[in-house]
């Protein structure tokens, strides 16, 4: 079961805020809401989303500020800009700091929902990798994913649980790239925000004792401090 699409809405008039929210609700989303950018700034340094929805006329940081802002921390979270403002040098502006749509209010709620769900689906196409087959080999380790077991380089069967294996097909899938910490707190353990543990880094330790011939100088599974993890097969 895939989980639901979480949306963060940033709207500070209240009553489009709660109608907003209900309607995406009603669509299937997960709706998290603020009614300011600095807040919505932070959240999105806590939380994973799919998509933010971001008023422009916001109290003490303005929506086109925040999107600037929350661009240069999260490539991936597409960002709908909603404005009364309709000249297209505002538009303009909005989409090169970094929103991938922008619509007009006020708008038809039908229009809305249809650009959400497009923007979505979009964002969904393109992270999407091609899958791993069932037996994954890298420096004398092979990896069974159904079977949740490995063979390391020292001949060792190790049994996996359901989370190492889901962690490692994540991590082998954005081979050389760095995932980001909410995003395998989402995909891999459905937390929507941060727990307090040191969950993953557990995880990451596990996985130098079993493949890494020198756990204290790792060459596949890496920390990014302040980012995330990688995996690189060589």
């Amino acid at each position: 079961m895939h989980p639901k699409p979480q949306i963060l809405l940033v709207e500070d008039e209240e009553h489009l805020q709660e109608a907003l929210k209900l309607n995406l609700e009603l669509e299937g989303y997960e709706v998290t809401c603020t009614s300011d950018g600095a807040t919505a700034i932070r959240l999105c340094e806590q939380a994973h989303f799919d998509l933010i929805v971001m008023d422009v006329m916001l109290p003490e940081m303005d929506g086109i500020s925040a999107t600037e802002a929350i661009r240069l921390q999260n490539r991936e979270v597409a960002i709908l800009i909603l404005s009364a403002r309709d000249s297209s040098d505002y538009k303009v502006r909005g989409l090169r700091l970094g929103a991938d749509d922008y619509l007009t209010k006020p708008f038809h709620l039908e229009e809305l929902l249809l650009r959400i769900g497009k923007l979505i689906e979009k964002n969904n196409k393109s992270q999407q990798l091609v899958s791993l087959p069932d037996t994954y080999q890298f420096g004398g380790n092979t990896i069974f994913f159904s079977a949740q077991k490995a063979i390391n380089f020292a001949g060792q069967e190790l049994s996996l649980s359901k989370k190492e294996i889901m962690l490692l097909r994540l991590l082998i899938e954005h081979n050389q790239e760095v995932v980001p910490r909410d995003k395998i707190l989402q995909l891999v353990w459905g937390y929507q925000v941060y727990p307090t543990t040191r969950t993953i880094d557990n995880f990451i330790l596990n996985f130098r004792k079993y493949f890494e011939q020198d756990s204290r100088q790792p060459r596949y599974f890496h920390s990014v401090r302040g980012v995330g993890y990688r995996f690189t097969s060589e």
